[in-house]
């Protein structure tokens, strides 16, 4: 397919730049994936449109605080005066480095900016020095391994000198605000780089409603890495190259997927990350019982047009970018046609888009 397939147009100003002050305030586009019909709902409402023996499965991964600016080792942090280099030069020693992908439990690959100026062999001083960082390598499109040192542990001093890596289409630097924000309520596991933010118009509430209604939810962790916004790079959809990204599915939520398949109930995916994993994960466990198996794996699964779904049957998403991987799998799930006619009804109506946008059930 060519990607052009999945373009559609986006006025700047319906991308959401900050979040409502309440989280379930957002507006919901429900979509019938039979007949493409739509209607304008409220996410508060979302508990009231289920059947109630649905299993919800959401994404309980925490971002990390992953952007740090530090500068390289001997170079000096302080401003410049009037015997110092002039602020021109001293804005230029500041590096920009951007968690991507752990790889061992001190090592990352980043994206450096601007990486010119540190080659392998370089240091990165962050702070006061609190925390260091060794360039060992560098990869394809400009990735580069970073291996960091720090007296009290790289995770504390991310709390404390990292900044939330808001998506590029978020013209504004983070907040304070935005360490909670971007944030699910019910994230408490792994190293995420991006929020899984289907999930983050939920608020406590939502939950309790759930509850109450006896509709089950079940947990995973998919580590959302920076691929998830990466560009599709060639013309027809099916060669670009996927990313990978880590998760675990406890044996709790794969035995109440088991249970949901014998008894015919829905799976109701909170994202496209809980997508991904459990189709990755279904897909391993072809030919099997169960509908997925428990433990850690590396989703590579591409889900475009003309691919199949083993495992979710409805699923609560956000609005994706044009020409993205995202959009494709959105239109697998639902037709490509039914999703391109919502998403100009969502433009025209005013809907707010991307991460800190609307939503849309699918079901």
């Amino acid at each position: 397919m060519n990607v052009l397939e999945f373009d559609y147009d986006l006025p700047a100003e319906r991308i959401a730049q900050r979040p409502l002050v309440e989280r379930d305030a957002s507006r919901m586009l429900l979509l019938d994936r039979c007949s493409g019909a739509w209607e304008d709902r409220q996410f508060a409402n979302f508990p009231d449109l289920l059947r109630g023996n649905e299993i919800i499965v959401v994404n309980n991964v925490r971002v990390l605080p992953a952007r740090l600016f530090g500068r390289r080792a001997g170079i000096h942090s302080e401003k410049p005066s009037r015997n110092s280099p002039t602020r021109s030069e001293f804005l230029t020693t500041t590096i920009e480095v951007l968690l991507v992908r752990q790889v061992a439990p001190d090592t990352w690959e980043t994206l450096v900016r601007p990486g010119r100026k540190v080659p392998v062999g370089e240091r990165i001083v962050f702070g006061e020095g609190e925390l260091e960082a060794l360039v060992e390598a560098r990869s394809d499109y400009g990735v580069r391994v970073l291996r960091f040192t720090s007296k009290n542990g790289l995770h504390e001093a991310l709390g404390r000198l990292g900044h939330i890596p808001l998506p590029p289409y978020i013209k504004r630097e983070d907040d304070s605000a935005d360490r909670e924000r971007y944030q699910t309520v019910f994230a408490r596991r792994g190293c995420a780089v991006a929020a899984p933010t289907a999930g983050l118009h939920f608020t406590p509430k939502i939950l309790n409603r759930l509850n109450e209604r006896g509709i089950e939810i079940a947990e995973l962790t998919l580590e959302v890495g920076l691929g998830t916004f990466e560009p599709v790079r060639t013309e027809q959809l099916e060669e670009h190259k996927i990313h990978t990204e880590a998760y675990e599915i406890p044996e709790t939520t794969a035995a109440a997927l088991g249970r949901a398949r014998r008894e015919n109930r829905p799976v109701l995916a909170i994202g496209t990350t809980v997508v991904r994993a459990l189709e990755d994960a279904a897909e391993k466990n072809t030919g099997r019982p169960e509908p997925v198996a428990a433990g850690k794996a590396e989703a590579d699964i591409f889900l475009y047009p003309g691919k199949s779904f083993r495992c979710v049957n409805q699923l609560l998403t956000n609005f994706h970018l044009p020409r993205s991987t995202l959009l494709a799998m959105v239109g697998a799930f639902a037709g490509c046609e039914n999703v391109l006619r919502a998403y100009r009804h969502a433009v025209d109506s005013g809907y707010r888009f991307y991460s800190y946008g609307d939503s849309m059930f699918i079901r």
